[in-house]
C-alpha cells in the first residue's frame, strides 16, 4: 500500500529523526524492540487521552527529548551549515528543533486515534538495531515503520524512522535546509523562525 506524504510524516511524530550514529556499544536486540515498544506505547496513551493541543505538544516534546537522541539529529537536520555554528547556535537551535518537531507532528498526531501499531521484529544494523513495526489505521492495510536504534551516544535512543524505504532524517535535512535557504543562510534568523513555527 502506498501512504502518502501526510501520513509518513505524521508517523515519525512518533517521533525521531535522525543522523551519523556510530556502531552500538552494548545494545541489545531485546533493548532495541523494548526502547521502541515504550515510545509508541507513550505516543498513543496521549493521542487517546482527549487533551487540548497545547497539552498534547508538551507531551510529545517531553516522549521526543527522552526517547529521540536530540543533540545528534538536529546537528543532521541542520546539515553542513552546522559546520559554521557556533556552540551557542548549536545549542540555541536544538531547542528551537525540538520544539518545532514536536508542534509540527502534533498537530497531525489526531489521525492516530484508534490506530494500532506492533512491533514485529528487528534486525542488527550498521549502526546498532534496525526494529520493523507493523502499523494499522482504521479501515487500511497496515504499513511498514522502521525504527533505527543506537546506544552510540551513550544511552539506547532512536535516532531515524524509515517508512516505506522514505528516511525521516532526508525529508527533515532536506526541508530546514530550503528553510535555511530562505534566510540567506543565516542560522539566527533560522532559530527565530523554528521557535514558533509549526
Amino acid at each position: 500500500m502506498q501512504t502518502n506524504l501526510f501520513t509518513r510524516r505524521a508517523v515519525m511524530a512518533m517521533m525521531a529523526a535522525l543522523p551519523m550514529a556510530g556502531p552500538a556499544l552494548a545494545l541489545s536486540q531485546s533493548d532495541a524492540e523494548s526502547l521502541i515498544g515504550k515510545l509508541t506505547g507513550e505516543i498513543f496513551r496521549v493521542i487517546n487521552a482527549g487533551k487540548s493541543e497545547s497539552a498534547m505538544f508538551r507531551d510529545f516534546e517531553r516522549i521526543f527529548a527522552k526517547y529521540a537522541d536530540v543533540p545528534v539529529i538536529a546537528r543532521s537536520s541542520l546539515g553542513v551549515a552546522r559546520r559554521s555554528a557556533s556552540k551557542s547556535q548549536i545549542n540555541a537551535y536544538t531547542k528551537a528543533f525540538q520544539g518545532y518537531v514536536s508542534r509540527k507532528y502534533g498537530k497531525r498526531f489526531r489521525e492516530f486515534i484508534g490506530a494500532e501499531i506492533l512491533v514485529t521484529k528487528s534486525q542488527k544494523s550498521k549502526r546498532g538495531y534496525l526494529v520493523d513495526s507493523s502499523v494499522t489505521f482504521k479501515g487500511k492495510r497496515p504499513f511498514l515503520v522502521q525504527w533505527q536504534v543506537s546506544d552510540a551516544s551513550g544511552r539506547d535512543k532512536m535516532f531515524d524512522i524509515i517508512i516505506e524505504g522514505i528516511s525521516m532524517l532526508r525529508l527533515e535535512r532536506e526541508e530546514i535546509g530550503a528553510m535555511l535557504d530562505r534566510r540567506g543562510g543565516d542560522i539566527d534568523k533560522l532559530i527565530a523562525h523554528l521557535k514558533t513555527a509549526s
